[in-house]
């Protein structure tokens, strides 16, 4: 999916900078905007997919870290391309540019491992054995491997029966319920004003601050630069802080920064102080970025990954994926359109949407870190309604410890997800002798039911 997707990033990128006429750029934008959503909607799937439960967050976060380097150099670029005499060459270039990122995955995407869940599916069960091997740095007649990939097949031929339907059922598994929150948290990523700053940097520090252009310029590309540095706290910030407080913390920065922005430039609208205030809007700005990036940048693509089951996965991450793209259309339409009428009060909306998202995530949004497959389906299938997740993740015990190892002393936990799990046809590989008496657990399968079981490449 990932082949396919750049490559028809490519077709829509060659026929955009070749374009000589608005309807040819148009259909270009849009092929562009297909690859790229198949891309976005399949990436953080496939990593969760073939990651350890206790790595799995950091390896989406540094996804996110590559998606503000793109954002970084694309600022920089059209800086540079700013000295460029007018024509042409000045806006085909930086269109022609993204080719180059397309051609090196494929190049190399073929060299990564594909998910053992798909494989089975396409009943490539030998290549899924050996992938499984592979991930776990164990021999494929290994018993633990061969559970585990008796485990995903098992699931997976579950999973082949879905239809769109069920993105809609409740069901013991709460299907719903699971797709909803997949759905508004992509919802308040977009909401949250980022792309007020990402897209209008250069023309907030122009028209807006009262910079010169080439000022506007160099701020705007060294706000997308530290965007990018400021994006490397989550990888090493969300297994310690999990997946809701790395959110709450964020909403508390960017509604903190939205606010101050507000008095800046209602200071500013009204010629009080100076040229503070603009001093004081362009820190602020930064100030956004980096909270954004260290709680909200990256979570919104890891944690539907996590949080929908394998049955209803692939199209619950395409249509959440697909409220990302929608509401990132929605705020940079309107954006321009809220400055022009309404000014400073622009921020005001957006510091008043920032401060609801936390009462949201704080009573809807359960933790999932540390968590696999099967811990996240138990939290559901014991939940009664809406707002008992948080509670039902905070009342089961994590299966592995925060280093990715067996928890010890849990025979109650062990009980409880497998008692759990055996009401859904599941159950739990790997966890015969959890609880020793002398609190030791150091069985080779165990260790293999964490790194390539279905259970935590969720």
């Amino acid at each position: 999916m990932i082949f396919l997707g750049s490559s028809i990033m490519i077709v829509g990128a060659v026929l955009q900078t070749c374009a000589f006429s608005l309807g040819q750029l148009i259909a270009g934008r849009v092929i562009t905007g297909v690859g790229n959503g198949m891309n976005t909607s399949t990436v953080p799937t496939w990593a969760s997919e073939t990651s350890e439960s206790h790595a799995r967050g950091r390896m989406v976060m540094f996804q996110g870290a590559m998606i503000t380097g793109g954002i970084a150099l694309s600022y920089w670029l059209d800086f540079g391309l700013s000295f460029v005499e007018q024509n042409t060459v000045s806006w085909r270039f930086p269109i022609a540019f993204q080719i180059l990122p397309a051609v090196l995955i494929l190049m190399f995407i073929l060299e990564l491992p594909e998910s053992p869940r798909w494989l089975v599916l396409k009943r490539e069960e030998a290549e899924a054995k050996r992938v499984l091997s592979a991930l776990a740095d164990l021999p494929e007649d290994n018993e633990g491997v061969c559970k585990a990939f008796d485990r995903i097949k098992d699931q997976v031929l579950e999973a082949a029966n879905y239809s769109y339907r069920d993105l809609f059922t409740m069901g013991p598994e709460r299907n719903f319920h699971r797709v909803v929150l997949a759905y508004t948290i992509q919802v308040f990523q977009q909401i949250s004003g980022i792309n007020l700053i990402t897209y209008y940097a250069a023309t907030i520090f122009e028209k807006y601050i009262g910079l010169d252009g080439r000022t506007s310029r160099i701020l705007a590309a060294a706000n997308g630069s530290a965007y990018f540095i400021a994006s490397f706290i989550a990888p090493f910030t969300i297994e310690i802080l999990g997946r809701r407080k790395s959110m709450l913390w964020g909403s508390v920065g960017m509604v903190a920064s939205m606010v101050i922005l507000a008095v800046m430039n209602y200071l500013s609208e009204n010629s009080i102080g100076g040229s503070k205030p603009g001093i004081v809007s362009a820190v602020f700005l930064f100030v956004f970025n980096t909270f954004f990036a260290g709680g909200w940048l990256a979570v919104p693509w890891l944690y539907p990954a996590e949080i929908v089951p394998l049955k209803i996965r692939a199209p619950a991450n395409g249509l959440s994926t697909s409220a990302n793209w929608i509401f990132n259309f929605m705020v940079v339409m309107i954006t321009p359109v809220a400055f022009n009428s309404i000014g400073y009060k622009t921020y005001i909306i957006f510091a008043v949407i920032n401060f609801a998202m936390m009462p949201v995530i704080y009573f809807f949004y359960p933790e999932t870190a540390y968590r696999n497959l099967e811990e996240i389906d138990s939290i559901f299938i014991t939940t009664t309604g809406w707002f008992n997740a948080v509670n039902a993740a905070k009342k089961l015990s994590l299966e592995f410890g925060k280093a990715g190892d067996l928890s010890v002393g849990q025979e109650k936990t062990k009980d409880n997800i497998n008692t759990v799990l055996d009401s859904a046809g599941g159950g739990v590989v790997g966890m015969k002798e959890i609880g020793s008496g002398n609190g030791t657990v150091v069985h080779e399968e165990n260790a293999l039911s964490r790194d390539v079981s279905g259970e935590n490449m969720a």
